[in-house]
């Protein structure tokens, strides 16, 4: 069967998973209730992450009654794929609620619910751990050790200007397709403000007919990926029909000397990742890396990345490989947002902004929710200039045009309480 009639055999839910867990966990945020014999858990601001059933509130206080305060609710579950079914708002007072999961992959934003009103959304989330095979596990940096996306729990983070919560529930959802993320800092999953990559903004744009699993990393090279175990732990979760989006290239082109370049090493670094995707009856699909902020004195962005781009779209020609032209549509986005204005799509931050930044951020490579956000709508158009199956799967979209990006002062973020003025690997 080819893989793109079996996701789309997979999207409409026509092919049951092998080995499906039949348990569903249901939690009901109702903090004077009690009852013991239901099967429905009740959380109270007692309900402590990891307490006696493994779930409750984490990493900061538990909210009070009363508070607008953003919180964590975590729980242990194997490694997969999981609908998250979350009902929002308050029988008394309206919300403003924004909904985050691992390592704050954007999921909702910003919903809005009167006082009395309760809506309910689904999504797909993937958990994963560090274990490949018996004792064989990924070789994640010292920097990893505390992210969420690589621990036993499944975290959601709540956040917004008034968060309300009414119930949440948590199943399996082993016969959704996945679309894996291979990559380095401007794909990963960036744990703290200001920081944000694409990769953690792209599952907002999609439905619960797709799950987004992002196995990027800061620093990383397409080798030094492969050798840290990451595309084998990937592909202990790939099923056929599944996706890897592969963006490599900024990195890359800094490791010089003999046997190495863009049309030899790199080359056969990423003809290794194609390879091993088709073997697990899944689809490569190459992303361009992103352009840098670095600007001429015409205000045109300076190509920085040398014969990288190229040689990626040489190895996709030679082996039938569907490219998305993230770097021609990232030059378009910057070089209309202007040498100024583009800067409010990076981390260019005065000294002060944040907790314990005594120093300007002023980085060119990374960016900040805004911009990451803008260039995850480039993926969607790459995505959908592609005519890939799970373009089907976008929910309430309207198109966009990197020519004329979104006003960066009408963007709207709910930071996460937890801040890092140290810039990722690979600056």
């Amino acid at each position: 069967m080819k893989p793109n009639i079996l996701f789309s055999l997979l999207i409409a839910g026509w092919i049951p998973a092998a080995g499906l867990s039949a348990q569903t966990y249901d939690f009901t945020f109702a903090p004077n209730k009690a009852d013991k014999g239901s099967t429905t858990n009740y959380i109270t601001p007692d309900s402590l992450y990891p307490g006696e059933g493994h779930f409750g509130y984490d990493l900061i206080p538990a909210p009070d009654r009363k508070s607008d305060q953003p919180f964590f609710f975590s729980v242990d579950v194997p490694d997969g794929n999981y609908r998250i079914t979350v009902t929002l708002g308050s029988k008394k007072k309206a919300g403003l609620t924004t909904v985050r999961g691992e390592s704050r992959r954007l999921f909702l934003n910003r919903i809005p619910t009167r006082k009395g009103e309760f809506k309910t959304f689904t999504f797909v989330i993937n958990k994963r751990n560090t274990v490949i095979d018996g004792e064989e596990k990924v070789r994640i940096k010292l920097r990893e050790k505390n992210k969420l996306n690589w621990d036993d729990k499944l975290t959601l983070e709540f956040n917004g200007s008034a968060p309300c919560v009414a119930n949440i529930k948590i199943e399996r959802a082993d016969n959704v397709p996945t679309v894996f993320l291979a990559g380095n800092s401007t794909v990963v999953d960036q744990d703290n403000e200001p920081w944000a990559s694409w990769g953690q903004m792209i599952p907002a744009f999609f439905n619960d007919r797709v799950c987004f699993a992002n196995y990027a990393e800061s620093g990383e090279r397409a080798d030094t990926f492969i050798k840290a175990g990451r595309l084998k732990k990937a592909l202990t979760q790939m099923k056929p029909g599944d996706y890897m989006f592969i963006e490599f290239g900024h990195n890359d082109q800094k490791l010089k000397g003999p046997g190495k370049g863009a049309y030899y090493f790199f080359a056969t670094q990423l003809k290794t990742f194609i390879d091993e995707v088709r073997l697990k009856g899944g689809t490569p699909v190459f992303v361009t890396p992103t352009q840098r902020r670095s600007f001429d004195e015409n205000g045109k962005i300076l190509e920085t990345h040398e014969d990288y781009p190229d040689a990626m779209r040489w190895v996709a020609q030679r082996e039938q490989v569907p490219v998305i032209e993230l770097h021609d549509m990232t030059r378009t986005l910057y070089e209309a947002l202007g040498v100024e204005t583009s800067k409010k799509a990076f981390v260019h931050y005065p000294a002060g902004t944040y907790p314990g930044q005594t120093r300007e951020l002023a980085d060119n490579t990374h960016f900040n929710p805004y911009g990451a956000y803008e260039i995850a709508r480039c993926i969607v158009e790459g995505i959908r200039g592609l005519n890939l199956p799970f373009a089907a799967c976008l929910k309430d979209y309207q198109p966009f045009d990197p020519a004329h990006p979104d006003n960066p002062d009408s963007f709207q973020w709910d930071d996460s309480p937890f801040t890092e003025i140290e810039k990722p690997d690979g600056n």
